[in-house]
């Protein structure tokens, strides 16, 4: 299945049987052009677009598949938090339109939807708030000209699914959902809700995702377990991998992480035969890269 402009769909282009590259960090990149401790990372879309163009730009010339949108704390919830709930289908919108202008007609945009800070289980929101709060940023996202929805580094069921189920029922885009897992003292992973990766996966595809995975809180070494986990489970599921570069070393105020494009770039092949469908990085991680993994990968 193709669109107008000839891409197929991220589904379709898998079938091919080779992994597809996504992009990496995004706050880091926008951090490294000024943008503030504090300040909202989405209003830049409005107030800077030329930065937020650029990220998403220097990701296409490493040689990324797809790249996000610089959305991930859109939902009005959290924009709320610097008075601009009222902006979040403008904001969201111009997001989308920035990394499409980007990505061109070949490559793939993946609106990027992070969690809203809001607990269900403390009753600080209904899900008909959550949901519609999913939905308006989810439709402002395929206004603007993302191909798919990622909801990211979730760790409550039930928010995730409530987004994914907006992304299904309110858009006509691919949806993608990620998981954050910590490793535990007994060697296990689990969201910060005690969630395991198999039954997070189950979830989300019975919530309707098109592609699951994890991103986060791991690198490529942790993370080929994982894979290997819900792949063990979901054989012909796709999975989406954004690792960090390896774990983080507070020094100075500052996180430093351990791996290099090199060090991210010999795992690469092993997640990828672990079941990792798609491959692309999380914090701490750049477009060199990105560069490397594709590279180590040899994906054409």
């Amino acid at each position: 299945m193709a669109d107008s402009k000839g891409r197929t769909t991220i589904l379709a282009a898998l079938t091919r049987g080779r992994p597809l590259i996504s992009d990496g960090a995004w706050g880091t990149m926008l951090q490294a052009s000024g943008l503030k401790s504090g300040e909202p990372p989405e209003l830049w879309n409005i107030s800077n677009p030329d930065a937020v163009y650029e990220v998403a730009r220097r990701y296409v010339e490493a040689g990324a598949d797809m790249v996000e949108t610089n959305s991930f704390g859109g939902t009005r919830f959290k924009l709320e938090h610097h008075g601009l709930a009222d902006r979040c289908g403008e904001i969201n919108e111009a997001a989308a339109a920035l990394s499409r202008r980007a990505a061109g007609d070949s490559r793939w945009v993946i609106g990027s939807v992070g969690p809203t800070g809001k607990m269900l289980i403390m009753g600080d929101v209904t899900e008909d708030e959550l949901y519609e709060a999913f939905v308006e940023q989810v439709s402002a996202l395929e206004r603007g000209g993302a191909d798919a929805i990622c909801v990211e580094t979730m760790s409550d069921i039930e928010e995730a699914r409530l987004a994914v189920r907006a992304a299904k029922e309110r858009t006509s885009l691919e949806v993608i959902a990620t998981f954050t897992f910590e490793r535990t003292l007994q060697g296990e992973y689990r969201t910060m809700m005690g969630t395991a990766p198999v039954e997070a996966t189950a979830a989300m595809l019975e919530a309707g995702a098109d592609i699951i995975g994890t991103n986060c809180g791991n690198g490529f070494e942790r993370m080929i377990d994982i894979v290997g986990e819900i792949r063990q489970a979901f054989p012909e599921a796709p999975i989406l991998v954004h690792a960090n570069a390896g774990l983080p070393v507070h020094e100075d105020g500052v996180d430093r992480y351990s791996d290099t494009p090199e060090t991210m770039a010999a795992l690469a092949p092993k997640l990828v035969a672990a079941g990792a469908s798609i491959v692309g990085g999380c914090c701490g991680t750049n477009p060199e890269y990105i560069t490397a993994i594709r590279n180590a990968i040899n994906t054409p």
